[in-house]
Formats: C-alpha cells, sequence, structure tokens
C-alpha cells in the first residue's frame, strides 16, 4: 500500500506518496481543476490510500476518490494544524505531511456525510446567510428612517406597516429612492426565505428524527433540522460528551499537575447550530421546569454566571437530543434526568 497526501486548492493540487515503507517516493503539483489532480493520481500503480483536509466541496472529492483509492481519509484542518505547528508551510510541505499522518494512522478524522445531508446542511446555511441580509437590510431602513427623525410604527414589517412606508413622504427624492430599494431588496429577500423555509419543513417533516426533537420544550423546526442534519449518525459518537465537543460548547482546558484552568468555550464546529441550541435553551428554560432548574442549579443565583449556565444548558440540551435519537425516544422529565447522568457539573461548565 502506498500512502498518499493531497493538498487540495480549486485551481492547482500538490500531492505526495510514501511507499510501503513511508519512504517519499514523489511529489508533484498539479495545475488545474481537480480532474487534472484525479487523471495524475490514476497514474499510480500501487494501490493507495489518500488523505486530504477539508474543505469546500470535500464531500465530492471524497466520493470520486472513492472510486479510485483503496481507502480515503477526510482531515479536521484545525487538529491538524495543533499536530503539525511549524513556522514553514506551503503546499509540498503539507502534502507531505498528509502523506505522514495517514502512514502512521494518526489522521485526525472527520465524518463526511452523504450527498443528499450535504445538500440539506447546505440550504440550512444558506437560509441564515438569507436572515442575515434582510436584518441588515431592515436595520438600514431603520437607520434611514431616524436619521429623518421619523418614528416608524411598531408593526413595521406587517402588511399596514409595509403600506404606510410606501406612502410615506421624505424631503428628498434620494432618501425615497434608498427607501423604495430598500423596501424592494426587504420584499425580495423575504419571499426567498419563505421558500427556502417552505423546502426545508418538507423535509424535516418526515423526518423521524426532526419530529422526535420538537417534542422538547423550546425547540423548533429550525434547531432541530439544524441538529439532526449535522449530527447525522449518531453513531459516530462514542459517547455523549463528544457531542458537545462537536458543536464546540466545551471548555478549553489548560491542565498540569494539579492546576486545572477551564477557559471559553472551543467554539469548534457548526456555530450556527451551537446559535441555535443557545436560543432552544432560553427557550426551554422559559417552558420545561426540568430545563430551568437545570440552568438555575448552574447558574447559583448569581447573574455573573448567567452566561455560563445558558452555554451549560445548551451543552446539556444537545446531548439530550443525540440521547433521544439514539433511543427513539420522546421527550419525557424522567428521561432527561436520566440523560443529566451524563452531566455537566458546574466545575466543569464553560465560561461565558
Amino acid at each position: 500500500m502506498w500512502y498518499v497526501g493531497l493538498d487540495v486548492h480549486f485551481r492547482q493540487s500538490t500531492y505526495c506518496v510514501l511507499d510501503e515503507h513511508g519512504r517519499k517516493v514523489k511529489t508533484e503539483t498539479v495545475k488545474g481543476p481537480w480532474d487534472k489532480v484525479l487523471l495524475a493520481l490514476a497514474r499510480i500503480k500501487e494501490p493507495w490510500a489518500v488523505c486530504f483536509e477539508a474543505s469546500t466541496g470535500y464531500g465530492v472529492l471524497w466520493r470520486r476518490l472513492q472510486a479510485m483509492a483503496r481507502r480515503v481519509v477526510v482531515a479536521h484542518p484545525g487538529h491538524l494544524r495543533l499536530i503539525f505547528r511549524s513556522k514553514r508551510k506551503n503546499d509540498r510541505i503539507d502534502a507531505e505531511r498528509l502523506a505522514k499522518v495517514l502512514y502512521l494512522d494518526e489522521v485526525p478524522a472527520v465524518h463526511v456525510p452523504g450527498a443528499e445531508v450535504l445538500a440539506w446542511r447546505g440550504l440550512i446555511a444558506h437560509r441564515n446567510r438569507l436572515v442575515k441580509e434582510r436584518t441588515a437590510l431592515k436595520n438600514g431602513l431603520r437607520a434611514l428612517l431616524r436619521g429623518q427623525g421619523i418614528v416608524a410604527p411598531r408593526s413595521l414589517w406587517s402588511r399596514k406597516g409595509i403600506a404606510w412606508l410606501r406612502a410615506l413622504e421624505l424631503p428628498t427624492l434620494l432618501d425615497a429612492l434608498r427607501r423604495d430599494q430598500l423596501l424592494e431588496r426587504i420584499l425580495t429577500v423575504h419571499g426567498q426565505i419563505h421558500r427556502v423555509e417552505q423546502e426545508l419543513n418538507r423535509i424535516g417533516e418526515k423526518h423521524p428524527g426532526v419530529t422526535l426533537l420538537r417534542t422538547i420544550p423550546g425547540v423548533g423546526m429550525r434547531t432541530a433540522e439544524a441538529v439532526v442534519a449535522y449530527v447525522d449518525d449518531v453513531k459516530r459518537f462514542a459517547n455523549l460528551r463528544k457531542v458537545g465537543s462537536y458543536f464546540g460548547l466545551v471548555p478549553q482546558q489548560d491542565s498540569s499537575s494539579t492546576v486545572n484552568h477551564l477557559g471559553h468555550i472551543t467554539k469548534q464546529g457548526p456555530g450556527l447550530v451551537r446559535r441555535l441550541l443557545t436560543e432552544a435553551a432560553w427557550q426551554g428554560i422559559r417552558r420545561s421546569p426540568r430545563i430551568r432548574s437545570y440552568f438555575e442549579r448552574i447558574g447559583q443565583g448569581n447573574r455573573e454566571r448567567r452566561k455560563i449556565a445558558l452555554v451549560a444548558t445548551a451543552h446539556y440540551l444537545v446531548r439530550v437530543m443525540v440521547a433521544m435519537l439514539r433511543s427513539g425516544e420522546c421527550w419525557r422529565p424522567e428521561e432527561a434526568e436520566a440523560t443529566q447522568g451524563a452531566k455537566a457539573e458546574p466545575a466543569s461548565t464553560p465560561a461565558a
């Protein structure tokens, strides 16, 4: 078996080949799209395994390499940087390092979901970007009104409020032009969001995992679908503690001898899901005595610990979700209490 490290980019890629004894056989940079580097790899006569970093389009490249190589491993870029801390970095060095960790079987591998799940994740992220764009446009329109000293009605984005905006007389034609274009773009983006949400709802309503998670107080369609899409296969987590690490909800740790310092959360993994989990935790605190009790236990009645308690509650909530996906059981206070045995004690809670 030969071992190939592939440092892949859209315009050029570099690969390094090691033989069965770990000796370098070849390093080559191929200019052009992925098709050209795949054609070069196809010329390798020995059976070979390949490793490359996860980046844009890694799912497509993984599937194409699967048809060629004996083994394909996708490495976590952040974890690789921790393994190889060096001031020397270029494509050839990176390709050789990937080949070496593959040869040593020490690749910090990532889970590669199927094409449908990747597309689902992409649509969830696309909706998030559209919502941010709509928020920015609305803020721009409100800023225009404030600049003219105009007090907007509370229901500004209702039909009545939009009609009021259209009929509003502004001091200059330039201000009116800004108002018209901002309003037009808001309505356009709003329609796009509605169309995306219709498709997401269609997917979520047919998915048993999404339906299951929505039985948790405070967890709506958007949070449930995001957790299910990014978890994908619950069996890939050895235990519930791994889930919090995947979503970046565990604290950074600096431990030596008797000193154990816990810092801010790592914030690794999908930030979109982390934000949705935090919002769901707030809703759960309001609606569920069980979740509120957990939040208050971590908070210890101290207002300065509210952010710590909220993050810990989001961490607890996602562990409960994965436990439910494993068991297939709906939310019950008894189940939540049992899942809490996977513990996030106050001493190990992340700093806000």
